[in-house]
């Protein structure tokens, strides 16, 4: 595994194969029946003291500094990706603690008592963007439910999240959380087929989660299937084109432009097009790219030295189908897997600016006529995760966010998410729902015990 900003290697890893994959099974069940029958109140408390754990200076301090050295995230990003994790521990400690069965009167001569037991054991696959928040957000989950989990997080940033995973193991009995590395299909395809193996969380590609949810169909496994976006910004026409370009800015350079909720389009009331773009072209340029440890750098290295020539195709497609297209002048360094943003003003709707995630610093600005016309667009986009709204009407704005045909819209913020929501996306970007109270409910399963009373 190397390290982004300067291509030189960080550490080897040995992956297990499908052996190893099915030992840590049986480990996992051996220890379900014990975790489940624990209150949850007493889970709640072991997850409290995990986010305590990671809450701890120097504990935060080597995770973000590990988390920024793999991915090329900004070192004041990492740190933020600790403290969201710690959060999720949090929350899920308080939501299970809320969690008590129903007692029903509904039926005459009857009682029925609704009771939310462990879904039992469960596979948690993670990619590399977030090594430490998208973890936490499941495992969290998971183990409040009384699950045991079977993780297996991405290799590109290994080491964060086996340092999250031994932070974890730490607190939970043996065999509550069994982590390995290796070949994803191959893993994941033995705990698959495994029928103690009850439920999936699955965070990857649209791509990747096809191939998951067809694994699981045979056995009717649980998914939930967090996958690819294409965040539009509907900026509104009265909105302050100076703040719409720092809600997009923000929302599109997050992470680099490795989120699958960073925007992706920016649609722009025609008559506002040239300040609009104009300023987003000059955020572009102000931009320092560097070591994502140095405090003065604004943007980092991708992640995967494949991406720098992915964003050079877009970049020509849209060029070639007509838009004027704009590359950072910001200064490029010789070393590393660096590349300068690119602004693609008024693509075509069939470029691929346009209709692909560009999970990196690339940004179609799109001109409207008529707001109807950009909700239209979403509608028909395969991908429904994100979006959001700029506007001074706030409830224009909202009536707006409404109408898109996304999981998540942020209006006037370009941090939509945080733990005690739901998050999950429609159409090809998902399946279910991670954070908030669904979060906790996507791990359960009702148990109804129906007494007759004489």
């Amino acid at each position: 595994m190397s390290a982004p900003a300067t291509e030189t290697v960080l550490a080897t890893y040995v992956g297990g194969g499908a052996r190893d994959a099915a030992a840590a099974a049986d480990v996992s069940a051996a220890a379900l029946p014990a975790w489940a029958a624990m209150t949850g109140t007493e889970r709640a408390t072991i997850l409290t003291s995990i986010a305590a754990e990671l809450r701890k200076p120097e504990t935060a301090a080597e995770l973000a500094e590990i988390t920024s050295m793999e991915t090329g995230k900004r070192l004041a990003e990492a740190r933020a990706e600790v403290g969201m994790s710690a959060a999720f521990f949090d929350w899920f400690a308080t939501a299970v603690r809320a969690r008590t069965d129903q007692d029903l009167r509904v039926a005459p001569g009857h009682r029925h008592r609704v009771h939310m037991r462990a879904l039992g054991v469960v596979v948690v696959s993670t990619p590399w963007n977030f090594p430490l928040s998208i973890p936490a957000r499941k495992i969290a989950a998971a183990l409040a439910a009384g699950c045991t989990v079977l993780f297996k997080p991405s290799e590109v940033a290994a080491g964060a999240s086996l340092a999250l995973a031994r932070l974890v193991e730490a607190q939970v009995p043996p065999g509550v959380l069994c982590t390995m590395l290796g070949d994803g299909a191959t893993i994941t395809g033995v705990w698959l087929a495994d029928p103690r193996v009850r439920g999936i969380s699955f965070t990857g590609s649209t791509r990747v989660g096809l191939l998951v949810a067809d694994q699981a169909m045979p056995s009717f496994t649980r998914c939930v299937l967090e996958l690819g976006g294409n965040a539009p910004v509907v900026v509104m026409d009265d909105a302050d084109p100076r703040l719409a370009v720092e809600l997009i800015s923000a929302a599109k350079y997050r992470n680099n432009g490795q989120s699958c909720i960073a925007a992706n389009t920016a649609w722009v009331p025609r008559s506002m097009l040239d300040d609009v773009a104009a300023g987003l072209v000059a955020d572009a340029d102000g931009l320092v790219l560097g070591d994502p440890l140095d405090s003065s750098t604004t943007l980092g290295p991708l992640a995967l030295p494949t991406d720098r020539y992915r964003v050079k195709s877009l970049a020509e497609d849209a060029r070639a189908r007509g838009a004027t297209v704009h590359r950072s002048t910001a200064a490029v360094p010789d070393r590393g897997q660096f590349t300068a943003p690119v602004i693609a003003i008024a693509p075509p709707l069939d470029a691929a600016v346009v209709t692909e995630e560009s999970f990196a610093p690339v940004l179609a600005v799109m001109p409207y006529d008529n707001v109807a016309d950009v909700v239209d667009w979403s509608r028909r986009s395969s991908m429904g995760l994100a979006g959001y709204v700029v506007g001074t009407d706030v409830d224009r704005a909202c009536g707006v966010a409404e109408a898109l045909d996304v999981g998540i819209v942020g209006v006037n913020t370009a941090t939509p998410n945080t733990p005690q929501i739901p998050f999950g996306g429609l159409k090809s970007s998902g399946l279910g729902c991670e954070g908030g109270q669904q979060g906790l409910d996507a791990f359960l399963t009702p148990q109804v015990i129906a007494v007759a009373q004489r």
